[in-house]
């Protein structure tokens, strides 16, 4: 019955997205149903089909590994501080538990400089190209927005530069689509955290990360592109453009720069995990308090944390993706959280509630890993305009006016994905790694 509930769920959403369209008129019906049909199909594939499932557990498997081996510098330099819960190192020595600053920011580094070296040796560029060719060519947008959408499935922001010459001239609605796939996706660098976060209470859990990585690209397009139709003419409309690309003169630079570059974003998580966080306690202790005397003058018993009350925006749709009426309060103030405070935090509390045993179904579970896959929250929302406007200072007006849209675009973007995944939810041990 929920696996129906979620395949309504996605049109559903699209529907809501209607409603708050700019021009419901000029809509691009031929986005929105190749779109919807792509991830239908790849879900179907990965779920479904003996083969697809066999590819799961391989992308599964071979992650856990690439991060266990990423461990061995991390271990050099922190010894017992990076040791995962449970291991022990060469000597004899224990875990200390997981410590989040010596065991998850150091893995961006690695891959980081790894997908530097994919990209040097041109495995990047030929997978990036395949999925912007088969947006271009079935939905019919612009090459550009094409080729950013499926960069931001494998890497962040800076999968704008490879669209940098395209910038200039870009439809308001292609900028829509650009701002929205970023932060409706994840970079590959980033996932690391999430599975070290989930590995032990959610066996699978790289798997299908990579699987709503793939997912929200697609759903990315349908949602913006629902919002904000194009009503302009873009310059690379139904043309495959080439990604623009300053390569490295040797394997070695490739891989520095790559570390560099993970140092850098390393640190800025760091600094948005401690802004945000602090910035948010100041505002429940505000709330609570005012909370508190109005709950005494009117009898109440309602919790007013930002986390709450976001969570009762997003109660509906939880229940909309087919999260189960017995865990829907917790996965929406999960999805509300992600807003105010970034996914990294709501992966640490929903690991929570699995270790806990406080949700009632495991499908609760599975669909908060695909609806939380995404960097859809105010301090990304800043980050990705005014990573862009960097490339484009004349632009700058035009990104932060859609920059709201593209925001809320991508919030429904991740809830299509898990309403796309939630419809072909079996419970099997492909899905739950029993």
């Amino acid at each position: 019955m929920y696996n129906l509930v979620s395949f309504a769920g996605i049109f559903i959403l699209m529907a809501f997205a209607w409603m708050l369209s700019a021009d419901r008129k000029v809509i691009n019906w031929r986005v929105i149903i190749w779109g919807t049909v792509i991830q239908l199909i790849f879900a179907l594939f990965i779920f479904v089909v003996p083969a697809g499932s066999k590819i799961f557990l391989f992308i599964n498997d071979a992650l856990v590994k690439v991060i266990d081996v990423a461990g061995a510098g991390t271990r050099f330099i922190f010894g017992r501080l990076a040791l995962p819960p449970g291991a022990k190192d060469e000597w004899g020595g224990e875990s200390l538990g997981f410590i989040f600053a010596f065991q998850a920011l150091p893995t961006i580094i690695f891959f980081s400089s790894l997908m530097g070296i994919l990209y040097y040796v041109g495995f990047m560029p030929w997978l990036i190209g395949i999925f912007a060719k088969t947006f271009t060519r079935l939905m019919r947008i612009s090459g550009a927005e094409s080729l950013c959408a499926a960069s931001e499935i494998f890497v962040g922001i800076e999968s704008s530069t490879a669209i940098r010459p395209y910038l200039e001239k870009m439809t308001l609605s292609e900028f829509c689509t650009v701002l929205t796939a970023g932060m409706a996706t994840v970079a590959s660098s980033i996932l690391a955290i999430y599975i070290l976060i989930l590995q032990k209470q959610f066996p699978t859990i790289a798997g299908h990360l990579v699987s709503a990585s793939f997912l929200t690209a697609p759903a990315a397009i349908v949602m913006s592109k629902i919002l904000l139709p194009e009503t302009g003419q873009p310059e690379t409309l139904g043309l495959h453009v080439k990604p623009y690309q300053e390569k490295e003169s040797s394997f070695i630079e490739a891989s520095i720069n790559g570390a560099t570059a993970g140092t850098k974003l390393a640190v800025g998580v760091v600094t948005l995990l401690v802004a945000f966080l602090g910035l948010v306690a100041l505002a429940d202790f505000i709330f609570a308090g005012a909370g508190a005397k109005l709950n005494g003058m009117l009898g109440l018993s309602m919790d007013w944390s930002l986390k709450s009350l976001l969570g009762y925006i997003f109660y509906p749709f939880t229940l909309i993706i087919g999260v189960p009426p017995s865990d829907a309060f917790e996965i929406s103030g999960l999805i509300g959280e992600r807003v105010i405070l970034t996914e990294t935090k709501s992966y640490m509390d929903l690991a929570v509630l699995i270790e806990k045993g406080t949700l009632h179904d495991p499908r609760s579970a599975f669909l908060a890993i695909y609806a939380l896959c995404g960097f859809a929250h105010f301090a990304s929302l800043a980050i990705f305009v005014g990573g862009v406007s960097a490339l484009v200072p004349s632009r700058t007006a035009d990104l932060s006016k859609v920059g709201p849209r593209a925001l809320l675009a991508a919030t429904l973007a991740t809830l299509m994905a898990a309403a796309v995944a939630g419809t072909f939810f079996s419970g099997s041990s492909i899905l739950l790694g029993k």
